[in-house]
């Protein structure tokens, strides 16, 4: 009864993403879903109704932290295209994940490969992510801030 609960509710979110409500795509969308399912084996967790509204916070300011980012450091990497003369100094640094959950690991290294100018190349079995970026001396020191506050949040809703 959980999976089918849970292939359900990623065949809605299918259809959010691709507001095509044609049979055809329904059906896709319950077969991606029913994959995915079969694939994971997501384990019931009880709903903790105290810590409900903690759980939606932590979503909306990881949300809000994460599209801050996002024009962050897309303005950034705008800024050094349209002045070649600033040196860059691109590699690769180490960045520990902090967690415990292989999804709250998983989210973390998309964060940050999601902003621009940075990617996630590796990740090694402990968690600890290699991470390409535009300007590593700069990228070093700004990365235990970022990395603290987005592995609490993560931690808040996945927990």
């Amino acid at each position: 009864m959980y999976y089918l609960r849970t292939i359900v509710l990623l065949t809605l979110v299918y259809l959010a993403l691709h507001p095509n409500f044609e049979i055809l795509n329904i059906l896709a969308g319950a077969i991606i879903a029913t994959i995915v399912v079969l694939l994971l084996r997501p384990k019931p967790q009880p709903l903790r109704w105290r810590q409900l509204s903690t759980i939606i916070l932590a979503l909306i300011r990881y949300t809000l932290v994460l599209a801050y980012d996002l024009v962050v450091s897309g303005v950034q990497v705008a800024w050094i295209v349209l002045n070649p003369k600033r040196t860059l100094h691109p590699g690769i640094i180490t960045i520990p994940s902090r967690t415990q959950s292989d999804v709250a690991q998983a989210l973390n290294a998309h964060a940050i490969t999601l902003t621009p100018g940075e990617i996630v190349v590796e990740m090694a079995d402990d968690g600890t992510m290699y991470t390409h970026c535009l300007n590593a001396t700069e990228s070093d020191r700004l990365v235990d801030e970022a990395q603290e506050m987005r592995t609490g949040l993560l931690e808040k809703f996945l927990d």
